[in-house]
């Protein structure tokens, strides 16, 4: 049995990560902190585990194996070094921190404490973007030329989205630090080593961080990625278009489609096609991790990423201060 402390319920999906762990059979959630104590009492309550107010204490608990943090991105650092010492294992919301030196700190602690680490990147655990790195690795539409990612919601104008998600402190920034992520370390895993970075990021309504963003990358193989997010778009499914020397691929969008078309298969199938069969999902990030504790699973979502979608989220914020192109 895997004994499962919550460090914080800030983050939207803290209680997502709360009731898949519930849902198994092998771990229980034993204790709960939250740098906002009545939040953390009444969340503690509610699931029936002890809470701590000091996270020292509840660090130093015989019945904490692992630690699931939802803390404000700014914490980030101190509480998962912390844990890491402490020696519990550590899943993190997205970002792993605000900056890459920060990312290398946790790092260091992580591998000297010997500590399982998974960071969540649920959009690499879908059956559609399997099928389009599928693409990419086996050249079905030749070299890919260019990458456009939209993930946007109406968080904003709608009204749903926490107030504390407009912090500049806490999250490091807007829509590009939260939603984008999930377009950056989608292009970083379809098109490898990034080389350059730009922004345009704006404010629809009058908070103090980016509600609509727009992310422009190069990578060594000279492909360049468009990275758009937003809290202002309603009615803005998922889309992922990928362009190649052969071909291209378009998933999502208004149809929730995928279509391809490739030259290289032109003899075989002529025209667009819709795959019948899309790989199998893979278990979820907080599954995966629960799986590498307890019985040595692979964890597909670990430190080295963590600190590449942070070296890419650092320069998307730099260009749009300094209004330049960024290399990272």
């Amino acid at each position: 049995m895997l004994k499962v402390a919550m460090l914080s319920y800030w983050h939207v999906h803290a209680w997502d990560y709360t009731k898949q762990l519930m849902a198994r059979d092998d771990v229980k959630i034993t204790a709960v902190w939250d740098e906002i104590p009545e939040r953390g009492e009444k969340n503690a309550k509610e699931i029936g585990a002890a809470f701590e107010a000091d996270l020292d204490a509840l660090l130093g608990r015989n019945d904490v194996d692992a630690v699931v943090i939802n803390t404000p991105t700014n914490m980030h650092r101190e509480v998962m070094v912390a844990a890491a010492k402490a020696g519990k294992h550590i899943f993190t919301e997205k970002v792993m921190a605000l900056t890459v030196r920060e990312c290398e700190e946790i790092a260091q602690a992580v591998r000297e404490a010997g500590v399982k680490f998974c960071i969540s990147f649920p959009h690499r655990t879908m059956p559609h973007n399997l099928f389009a790195k599928k693409v990419v690795d086996e050249g079905l539409i030749g070299d890919i030329t260019l990458l456009r990612i939209r993930n946007a919601h109406n968080g904003s104008v709608a009204g749903w989205l926490p107030d504390h998600f407009y912090d500049p402190v806490e999250c490091g920034g807007g829509a590009m630090i939260d939603l984008g992520a999930h377009g950056m370390y989608l292009s970083r895993w379809l098109l490898g080593e990034p080389v350059r970075i730009t922004s345009m990021f704006n404010n629809y309504i009058d908070k103090p961080v980016e509600d609509n963003a727009v992310s422009v990358i190069e990578f060594k193989n000279k492909a360049i990625a468009i990275n758009e997010t937003g809290f202002v778009t309603s009615d803005s499914p998922f889309s992922l278009e990928l362009y190649g020397t052969h071909g291209s691929l378009f998933i999502g969008g208004a149809d929730n489609q995928i279509r391809l078309v490739s030259s290289k298969m032109e003899s075989q199938v002529p025209g667009w096609i819709t795959p019948t069969q899309l790989p199998d999902p893979l278990p979820s990030a907080i599954d995966q991790w629960v799986e590498g504790i307890l019985r040595d699973g692979e964890i597909l979502f670990g430190l080295e990423d963590g600190i590449e979608l942070t070296r890419l989220m650092e320069g998307a914020y730099k260009s749009h201060r300094e209004k330049s192109i960024v290399e990272v």
